[in-house]
């Protein structure tokens, strides 16, 4: 009866510290990004930055979940999908640490990028994670981590500006506050990995998934390494559903706030409204992809989605002043493609193997997709003074992810 119990014991505390790795791996993957839009203005003036190249800052993280995340399925395979997240929280922790205190753009980017390759590699496995640990509950994990996902984004547009002020007045410190955000994430990620190295009893084994090990190099059976996804027109909607909602979601998370100070409200306000589109990403992640998680086919919410996105966007093209609450909040509903199409990921491939390679694909092909974007708004805002242009052009981009939704919504396995 003890030996048995060993076991059990052994692999509740597993998942329990899983599930806490997971959450704050989660909390640490926006703030990197979603900590400067309040302080834009302030950190272009310090570092002499023109709105072009500001438009290009919001892309950096793109292109480096694009090239960094391609590279993902291989690191796992040879160190597991733990010990990469592991070695993700420390870049992200050091970038954090040291980006805000440096005084040239470039640096400043390149600490950027060094950040965002660790949160590359969580954001393509952590879907895996999830599959493999807990492939009965796929929906609600999924809900879980972006609900702390969007908290951790939330939290970091809202407080950033208030930790500057508790600083006096500095922006970098409000910046490099983050960080410590981040170094807490270290540690569980270090238990798992070594647990992983532990000799793993069947019942364990079998919670993971037939042919799959926690830590090990063998994370994907072998029946999934053939899987050629790019072949995939499933694969291809997906990526194109990914792609066109983070381009709305940078663009949301690196000039909403300076659309509403450039209409007339302070910084403040501008970062509280910037914050209830990711607060409202708390709740509504966990229970949409709870929600999605049971359903064959999420082609209905993708569309639902975005309509929510062009009301917003619509809205913010014709007075975004007088009403700047409700388009903050259609935005925020809109940002829950996010984890719609991370459960979409989950469900589309047969196994872990398959995920793996599909999470890969899908998110660095997306972010491939998505880098134009944010550059485009900040060139049209640069050149037109106003946002009339920049927003009508994101409002096409919404109409194309609503098609790209649907067809990546429908009931279909790789």
């Amino acid at each position: 009866m003890r030996q048995r119990q060993g076991p059990a014991r052994s692999a509740t505390w597993t998942r329990r510290l899983a599930v806490t790795a997971l959450v704050l791996a989660a909390l640490n993957l926006r703030p990197l990004v979603t900590s400067l839009g309040p302080v834009l203005e302030e950190a272009r003036a310090a570092l002499g930055m023109s709105a072009a190249v500001a438009g290009l800052l919001t892309s950096v993280p793109a292109v480096c979940f694009a090239l960094v995340g391609s590279a993902a399925p291989r690191l796992a395979r040879r160190y597991g999908p733990d010990g990469v997240v592991l070695a993700g929280m420390a870049a992200v922790a050091l970038g954090l640490a040291v980006r805000p205190f440096v005084g040239s753009t470039p640096v400043f980017l390149t600490l950027s990028g060094l950040a965002l390759a660790g949160i590359a590699v969580a954001n393509v496995l952590l879907p895996v994670v999830v599959k493999q640990r807990f492939p009965d509950r796929v929906g609600m994990m999924t809900g879980l981590y972006s609900m702390a996902l969007n908290l951790g984004a939330s939290a970091a547009a809202a407080v950033t500006v208030p930790l500057a002020g508790a600083f006096g007045g500095d922006w970098r410190a409000g910046l490099g506050s983050w960080a410590v955000l981040a170094a807490v994430a270290v540690p569980p990620w270090a238990a798992l990995v070594r647990d992983g190295r532990r000799p793993t009893g069947p019942r364990l084994g079998h919670q993971l998934g037939q042919g799959e090990r926690t830590a090990g190099g063998d994370v994907a059976a072998e029946a999934g390494t053939r899987v050629r996804v790019a072949r995939s027109p499933m694969a291809w909607a997906l990526a194109a559903f990914f792609g066109l909602q983070s381009t709305s979601a940078y663009v949301i998370m690196g000039w909403l706030p300076q659309i509403f100070r450039d209409a007339g409200l302070s910084a403040e306000a501008a970062g509280l409204l910037f914050a209830v589109t990711s607060v409202l990403g708390v709740p509504l992640s966990f229970v949409l992809a709870a929600v999605a998680g049971r359903l064959r086919n999420q082609s209905g919410i993708a569309v639902l989605l975005g309509a929510f996105g062009l009301a917003g966007y619509a809205g913010l093209w014709a007075a975004p002043a007088a009403m700047p609450w409700l388009w903050a909040v259609l935005l925020g509903v809109a940002n829950c493609s996010f984890p719609l199409v991370l459960t979409m990921i989950a469900m589309r491939g047969r196994d872990g193997a398959t995920v793996i390679r599909l999470s890969a694909f899908a998110q660095s092909v997306g972010y491939l997709l998505s880098v134009p974007g944010p550059i485009l708004v900040g060139v049209l805002y640069q050149h037109s003074g106003g946002w009339h242009g920049p927003l009508a052009f994101v409002l096409c981009l919404m109409v194309s992810q609503i098609a790209a939704g649907y067809f990546a919504g429908r009931n279909r396995q790789i």
